[in-house]
């Protein structure tokens, strides 16, 4: 089963009976309504006068279900997951602190072939030139010691608005940055969902460290996975250029990157099932089981 996306941007009071979420609206001539929580696998939290209870809160993050609570601009600042991912969790711990820092660059090459190649599709579905790209994508080497990663950066971000806008990726940026970064965030919550779901920490990275980050290891996974964000923002900017103010709109349309097609060799999935295929994989590399990370492409 897909699990369902919710966004909340107007007042509202969240609680739970019987295992369904309640929606209750200060309006008295709107009815409640009622969403089974076993459907569900991403809460948006984004306006200031939303009421939770906690007994809400426990039964959606039993459920696993990623719960961001978006700040005063409306932009996610916040997340809640579970604790516990599973009945392996402790061995899982173990296993991924002390994964061996040769497998560590190991699985950071395979990260970045995978998002050099993913952005390459995108450039080249634009009519875009992307020889250089195909040939950094396999000529990353364990860790990237040459930055493969840096020079596809630069290349991608400078031709993929080309056709509309002179562009420069920069959180604090000009639009569409602003959608991007919404787009991201969406998609860090997805994955650290799945790597807890895996029985593993998002905290410890494979190449991502920093102590004021709790989810290093999600920025690591999510990084084949922003093009499908991107090509979402273009074909946002593409059709009429109203991009500028991050509207409800907009919000909902990035809101569905959970619900994106992911291709696999065998399958393709929407990306909420397939984040869990990318994570278990992880989980079994840290395991020793295997030394490949499942990742889809475009």
């Amino acid at each position: 089963m897909i699990k369902r996306t919710l966004m909340f941007s107007n007042p509202a009071y969240l609680s739970h009976k019987d295992k369904q979420l309640v929606i209750s609206f200060p309006d008295k001539d709107k009815d409640n309504r009622t969403v089974p929580i076993e459907d569900i696998g991403v809460v948006v939290l984004e306006n200031q006068q939303i009421t939770i209870s906690h007994g809400c809160i426990a039964a959606l993050v039993q459920n696993n279900v990623a719960l961001i609570s978006c700040d005063s601009s409306h932009m996610p600042t916040g997340l809640i997951l579970p604790l516990d991912g599973g009945n392996t969790q402790a061995e899982r711990f173990r296993f991924q602190i002390e994964a061996s820092l040769p497998l560590k660059k190991q699985l950071w090459q395979q990260t970045i072939q995978q998002k050099i190649y993913n952005q390459a599709r995108v450039l080249e579905d634009l009519g875009i030139a992307t020889d250089n790209m195909y040939r950094w994508s396999k000529s990353v080497k364990s860790g990237d010691p040459d930055n493969y990663e840096g020079r596809a950066a630069a290349y991608y971000w400078q031709n993929i608005f080309s056709q509309y806008l002179d562009f420069n990726r920069n959180r604090a940026g000009e639009p569409p940055n602003n959608l991007l970064n919404y787009g991201y965030a969406i998609l860090r919550a997805v994955v650290a969902r799945s790597l807890v779901s895996s029985g593993l920490l998002p905290t410890l990275g494979i190449f991502h460290r920093n102590k004021y980050n709790a989810y290093c290891l999600a920025d690591d996974i999510m990084e084949p996975y922003r093009p499908f964000v991107d090509r979402i923002v273009y074909d946002i900017v593409a059709e009429d250029g109203t991009y500028h103010e991050l509207n409800t709109e907009l919000k909902t349309r990035l809101l569905r990157v959970p619900q994106v097609d992911v291709k696999f060799d065998d399958m393709t999935s929407p990306l909420l099932v397939g984040m869990s295929r990318t994570t278990a994989s992880l989980a079994r590399c840290f395991e020793g089981v295997s030394r490949k990370i499942n990742y889809p492409t475009i």
